[in-house]
């Protein structure tokens, strides 16, 4: 069925795909996990960034495929209720868990941008400032979102490049004064905990999915999707994997962790002096601010297309003026707000690493099942099922080891969800009746 929306909708062009992909990968990211990932996998932290975009490759692989054969907002969502389609609380259940894995990273851009920001100010033990800071930054990106989707994009463009600019430069200046001997031995943890560490801080890299949710309103989506995946995804991995070097090869491992989400301005003083840290929090500001804005609009797009599929409450459908899903937008703001109040870093990555390879081991499924509509490699999603099941696995039994009481909350978490869309589903076909 034609969408009556699409002639009044803005475009978005290849920079700003790209622009919407980077700043949605480069948020916390780096930021807020690089600390995280030297205290599982020491030096071999760079390789741990390695794993995860490869996993985000294999993942978007699957995410170009399907998007550009079922071109809908709804992205995941739409592909698993493609793939089973006598089965919609399957579809249901991947749709409620991803927006509530997109809440879960807005609190971690929000809680990175307030940790930052209260840094800066000379209050960086202050959680009075940080939880005011991490509030505001949520509150502009409503206001910008709800503008509409240009602004959301020439927003982007200039956040996103200007960070990209300031990350460039610390990461040239960062490569001439790594101390080689603080790189190696690469592999002193184990290969598992690579992969550990490449599971927990994949929420680094789940950005890229946010292009899928607006290629109805991308121009040219058959060429400009599969370059804004795929280009986003590689301008990132060179990124992160490059700052990871810098971090590890600048500081011992014990001040890398000590540091904690201050990792990577820990590793800037040592490269420009004073300034350093400034610099890095100055980029930190600028990629939260911008994978803010890339999530909301993804998600929300996401929410507004399975509110019209009577998956999700009717209001969050609603648009004002400017097209944009103002309910969704709002509500995403909120409950962004209150999990960043209410949990600790590693909660927040954890939870919304985990959520985000189960997505895309769902949607790759998804890909391997309608493959003779997508057109797929089917070695090539066979090989990303197994990677990305494995990080999965990974994962989970590092938390069971280390955190069980992280486990149990995002287990707790999941429960919620998935007894929410039962009963929203019941409700929904008692309506129809």
């Amino acid at each position: 069925m034609a969408d009556d929306r699409a002639d009044s909708r803005e475009e978005l062009g290849l920079v700003e795909l790209i622009a919407m992909g980077v700043g949605g990968m480069i948020g916390g990211g780096i930021f807020s996990v690089l600390g995280l990932a030297v205290g599982i996998s020491g030096r071999a932290a760079p390789l741990a960034f390695g794993i995860g975009a490869l996993i985000a490759l294999a993942a978007g692989y699957s995410y170009v495929r399907l998007a550009l054969t079922y071109r809908s907002d709804g992205a995941s969502f739409t592909y698993l209720d493609h793939a089973f389609p006598g089965h919609p609380n399957v579809a249901g259940v991947v749709g409620w868990t991803v927006v509530v894995g997109y809440i879960g990273t807005l609190a971690l851009y929000a809680f990175t941008f307030g940790a930052y920001g209260a840094d800066l100010l000379g209050n960086a033990h202050s959680e009075v400032v940080r939880m005011g800071l991490s509030a505001a930054v949520l509150v502009f990106f409503m206001l910008v979102n709800l503008s509409g989707t240009r602004s959301s994009g020439k927003a982007e463009d200039v956040v996103v490049y200007a960070k990209i600019l300031l990350l460039a430069v610390f990461a040239v200046a960062g490569m001439t004064t790594v101390r080689t001997e603080n790189l190696t031995p690469v592999l002193d943890a184990g290969i598992p905990s690579v992969f550990m560490a490449g599971a927990l801080i994949f929420v680094a890299y789940e950005g890229f999915q946010l292009i899928a949710n607006g290629v109805c309103e991308t121009r040219d989506a058959s060429r400009n999707i599969p370059r804004g995946i795929y280009g986003s995804i590689v301008i990132t991995s060179v990124l992160y994997i490059v700052l990871a070097i810098v971090g590890v090869g600048n500081l011992t491992l014990t001040e890398l962790v000590a540091a904690e989400e201050y990792a990577l301005a820990a590793a800037a003083e040592p490269v420009l002096g004073m300034a350093g840290p400034v610099l890095v929090g100055l980029a930190a500001l600028l990629a939260t601010s911008s994978a803010i804005n890339a999530t909301s609009f993804g998600a929300a797009r996401m929410m507004a297309e399975m509110a019209r599929e009577t998956r999700m409450p009717k209001a969050f459908s609603f648009r004002n003026k400017k097209d944009a899903p103002w309910v969704a937008v709002v509500a995403l703001t909120v409950f962004g707000l209150m999990f960043t109040v209410a949990s600790g870093l590693e909660v927040i990555a954890a939870f919304s690493s985990l959520t985000f390879l189960l997505v895309s081991i769902g949607v790759s499924i998804a890909n391997l099942k309608l493959r003779t509509e997508t057109n797929c490699h089917v070695g090539l999603v066979l090989l990303g099922l197994g990677l990305m099941s494995t990080t999965a696995l990974l994962l989970i039994v590092y938390l069971w080891d280390s955190g069980r009481d992280t486990l149990l909350w995002i287990s707790a978490i999941y429960g919620v969800v998935f007894a929410v869309e039962f009963l929203f589903s019941k409700r929904r076909l008692g309506d129809q009746r």
